[in-house]
């Protein structure tokens, strides 16, 4: 029943549907079966899998060895206020290249699925690690018929300069939709310079068609028409095409849920109107994240901390594509509000968990978080000048104890009423 209930739910319920990460790192691991230390004995643990074949397979072995299937099924089912009920399909492939046991597990994953608000969405991506972590290979091809949530440009914070920019910085918190045709085709390459370091060069193509704003609009201003005729952006579709380049460094014990270690990333996006960019732009980005195991003997103890940034050097950055809530690297940010419910040309975002087993075999085991974020509104508000928090907790449901992924059930608040269920697979951060 957990299988059909969560196993197909990938995106946070109350959140925007948008593109997919820009790479799986998520469902990535370390392939390190011959060091298994005790305290990560599978054989003690109890996951999905062991209860898919105590239900329908009672009498077959214990799979000992862990030897899951390289690809896995599921359906996509999925149900908020955004997007209506989903129903769809996921597939998820993996498989380790060469012999060398630290060589990082190259997935791909593909998706499709239809909502009860006309929705559909289409993605494909890929991570692949050569042997050895030499090179990588990140990157993701969308097709979609979108919505997105909208309440205005800032942290919340008013401006009443005049008309405009009191629309703009949408104190009152009033929600609009944003629909619109969405295409991205992304791809980076990665080079291991050092151990655990990465130096990495792509490009990325953004592209929206046919941006509508439903309700009774007509004739009235709304954040994104002020936004749009305030820098020069054609009101009905854009394209942000750039050039990526980054440098990541990770000692993370493990891809999807660590116990230990660090992961960094930082690069800049440098969008070019010669390759068809609407607009010209410079964006600056962080991504910090470490992890401390509180005991030896039960290192699922473990206290996360994450700090996300994004910082527009020069230029425009086109309205639906401004880093805010959820708009990180694999869409987590900002549990307790919308996908860019906050959202500005300057934005930080940090977030601090506490993770914890309930069950002795590991089967089910929960989180506390909190969060604050904070933006500018170029009307005034500075970054780092207003704060806005969030916060909540969760459970969670082993789903496959070899790669320690999770099943997520968390339950978030924040300000302006805002609160909701949000759900989906392996940890936020």
């Amino acid at each position: 029943m957990l299988f059909v209930l969560f196993s197909g739910i990938s995106a946070a319920a109350y959140g925007q549907v948008s593109a997919p990460a820009d790479s799986l790192k998520a469902d990535s691991l370390r392939i390190a079966r011959k060091n298994i230390k005790p305290a990560d004995n599978l054989n003690k643990q109890y996951d999905i899998g062991d209860l898919y074949g105590d239900l329908f397979h009672p009498h077959k072995v214990p799979d000992s060895l862990h030897k899951k299937s390289g690809i896995t099924i599921i359906p996509n089912i999925a149900s908020n206020p955004t997007i209506g009920s989903q129903i769809g399909i996921k597939a998820v492939a993996g498989i380790k290249l060469g012999s060398d046991p630290n060589t990082l597990l190259s997935v791909a994953s593909t998706s499709a699925s239809i909502t009860t608000k006309g929705i559909i969405y289409f993605y494909i991506n890929h991570n692949v690690f050569t042997p050895g972590n030499k090179w990588n290979f990140q990157g993701s091809l969308v097709a979609a018929k979108t919505v997105s949530p909208d309440f205005g440009l800032g942290i919340g914070r008013g401006n009443y300069d005049s008309e405009e920019n009191h629309v703009l910085s949408d104190p009152e918190r009033k929600g609009h939709a944003l629909h619109s045709y969405y295409f991205n085709l992304r791809e980076k390459a990665y080079k291991q310079v050092v151990k655990n370091l990465f130096l990495g060069a792509g490009l990325s193509f953004d592209v929206r068609r046919s941006i509508t704003e439903k309700g009774d609009t007509a004739g009235k201003l709304t954040p994104s028409k002020v936004y749009n005729s305030r820098y020069g952006f054609p009101q009905d579709h854009y394209s942000a095409n750039g050039f990526l380049f980054n440098a990541e460094y990770t000692t993370r014990d493990n891809q999807n849920r660590a116990y230990k270690g660090i992961y960094a990333d930082a690069g800049f996006r440098i969008n070019q109107t010669w390759i068809g960019s609407t607009k010209s732009s410079v964006q600056f980005t962080t991504d910090f994240r470490k992890y401390f195991s509180l005991s030896e003997r039960n290192p699922e103890h473990v206290i996360a901390i994450w700090n996300w940034g994004s910082y527009l050097i020069s230029g425009a950055v086109p309205y639906l594509e401004l880093p805010g809530s959820g708009r990180d690297v694999n869409f987590r940010s900002g549990r307790g509000y919308t996908v860019t419910y906050f959202k500005g040309t300057q934005y930080n975002y940090s977030e601090i968990e506490y993770r914890f087993p309930i069950l002795r075999n590991k089967f089910i085991s929960g989180v506390t978080f909190f969060n604050m974020q904070t933006a500018n509104d170029e009307m005034g508000t500075k970054l780092f000048q207003v704060w806005q928090p969030g916060g909540g907790g969760g459970l969670r449901v082993l789903f496959n104890k070899a790669t320690r992924t999770n099943l997520c059930l968390d339950y978030a608040f924040g300000k302006y009423g805002s609160k909701g269920f949000f759900l989906g697979l392996n940890e936020a951060f």
